[in-house]
């Protein structure tokens, strides 16, 4: 991750580098302690986020942002507003295209979701709890889907609200496929077309607010994607 693949990046990815690469201030445990478990937790996630914004500096950004849309609606922990990000900022003039590829990667992986808990869940159980999310949040949401599927579908793909739970709850409570696309589709398009579209319109003034506070705004999202597994279990 040493530059961009076109002069137009440069700015921005050195920005990108600077923010993951430069280390964090944490206490380091004493020889033969093993780490905490939030220090743990902490270390994977930054893996995974410099993993995932990596392909921002390689010709396969378009796809990559794709696959993570698509893995990110059934698995995927790192959502793919950090990459669609980097990727439009970068390039402001397919800000629109990236923010379409991403949206309709997030609602084939929505599809993905649903045929999971619809076919699979008996056989896929238990590998996704707890470890991709815990049963009371996969309860709760089975409840919700009781009360009103539409409304929330939507809410889950606009939100930091883990929209995962939902698409393979949907299947597993087997409601309408077509509410689950359409629900998906609105939320899913809403949220990143929103991102993409402010950045196509003000994209001097959100690069600059971008390179001075990134590091700060995906920690912010980290933050916000763990609420949003708080928020499932305590509403």
């Amino acid at each position: 991750m040493t530059g961009t693949i076109c002069v137009g990046r440069e700015r921005v990815g050195v920005v990108l580098v600077r923010a993951f690469m430069t280390p964090t201030t944490t206490s380091t445990p004493s020889p033969g302690e093993p780490p905490q478990g939030h220090e743990v937790a902490r270390h994977i996630f930054r893996r995974l986020y410099d993993w995932t914004l990596h392909w921002a500096h390689t010709p396969y950004g378009v796809p990559a942002l794709f696959v993570l849309a698509v893995a990110e609606s059934s698995f995927f922990p790192v959502p793919p507003d950090v990459l669609l990000l980097a990727l439009a900022l970068g390039r402001r003039e397919r800000a629109l295209w990236y923010a379409a590829v991403c949206s309709v990667g997030s609602v084939l992986g929505g599809m993905i979701g649903y045929w999971l808990g619809s076919v699979a869940w008996h056989f896929l159980q238990p590998y996704f709890i707890p470890y991709v999310f815990s049963q009371a949040v996969f309860d709760k949401v089975v409840a919700w889907y009781n009360a009103e599927a539409f409304l929330y579908v939507f809410i889950a793909a606009f939100t930091p609200i883990p929209y995962k739970v939902f698409t393979i709850a949907a299947g597993v409570c087997h409601i309408p496929f077509w509410i689950l696309v359409v629900g998906s589709l609105v939320g899913r398009s809403a949220r990143f077309f929103l991102v993409g579209g402010l950045i196509y319109l003000f994209g001097d003034r959100v690069r600059k607010f971008v390179e001075t506070y990134f590091d700060r705004l995906l920690w912010a999202l980290l933050i916000l994607a763990i609420l949003g597994f708080v928020a499932v279990k305590f509403l």
